[in-house]
């Protein structure tokens, strides 16, 4: 016959709860260092089968929770550096423009800036220069950044207004590349999107450039950009 009674069976659930927020606390509260947690996960006694369960299915939760490394902020480390390469422009009419390309990408306190810079050189020796600089901050989104392009009435860095004819950028890292996209919104209702790949190389960067107007193909350009 079962020893179980009432009075039993309430100390069994009230012991077996306050085991697993024991052993929950002492996980959260120490750095995540697989050992120590391994240690309290192995150590801690739940009385009876079915508190068991419960109690080892909390700890495993939140001992992957815990393990997860953040993403954003190793992948990002990679792309640190300062480039440079050139490529030819060609233009409709068949003319070709030489163009010189550097960018430089920065961990931040919050994220990470990248700033690039091309410089045209046209046929009559003109030189047109051209530099761009964006802080990017991490958002609630693994890999995708926010870019923090302004402030807004209490100071906050904030992204622009597309629809003031400001570009609404952010950027994205996966397998290898960061890639930035740049949306803009014409006088007419347009909409141009740009896209910049740069992905790792045994050199430095790969970079691919590709522009749409309303989804159709306007330009692509590929170089090879040296790490310096």
């Amino acid at each position: 016959m079962s020893n179980a009674t009432p009075d039993n069976v309430k100390q069994e659930r009230k012991t077996g709860m306050t085991s697993v927020i024991k052993a929950f606390e002492t996980c959260t509260r120490t750095p995540p260092k697989q050992a120590g947690c391994c240690a309290v996960l192995y150590s801690t006694p739940f009385p009876g089968p079915l508190y068991a369960v419960i109690g080892w299915g909390v700890l495993l939760l939140a001992a992957l929770f815990l393990f997860v490394p953040p993403v954003a902020a190793q992948d990002v480390s990679q792309f640190v550096g300062r480039y440079s390469g050139s490529v030819e422009v060609v233009h409709a009419d068949g003319d070709i423009d030489p163009r010189d390309m550097s960018v430089e990408i920065s961990e931040t306190r919050k994220g990470f800036s990248v700033r690039w810079t091309s410089i045209t050189e046209k046929n009559d020796g003109r030189r047109k220069e051209k530099s761009y600089k964006v802080e990017f901050r991490e958002s609630d989104r693994a890999g995708i950044f926010s870019a923090a392009m302004g402030r807004n009435v209490f100071g906050h860095e904030v992204q622009l207004d597309p629809m003031k004819g400001h570009p609404y950028v952010w950027a994205r890292i996966t397998e290898g590349t960061l890639t930035v996209f740049s949306l803009y919104i014409h006088q007419n209702g347009d909409y141009e999107m740009q896209q910049y790949d740069r992905s790792l190389s045994e050199k430095g960067l790969h970079l691919v450039f590709s522009s749409h107007l309303n989804g159709r193909p306007t330009r692509q350009l590929e170089t090879e950009l040296i790490r310096h």
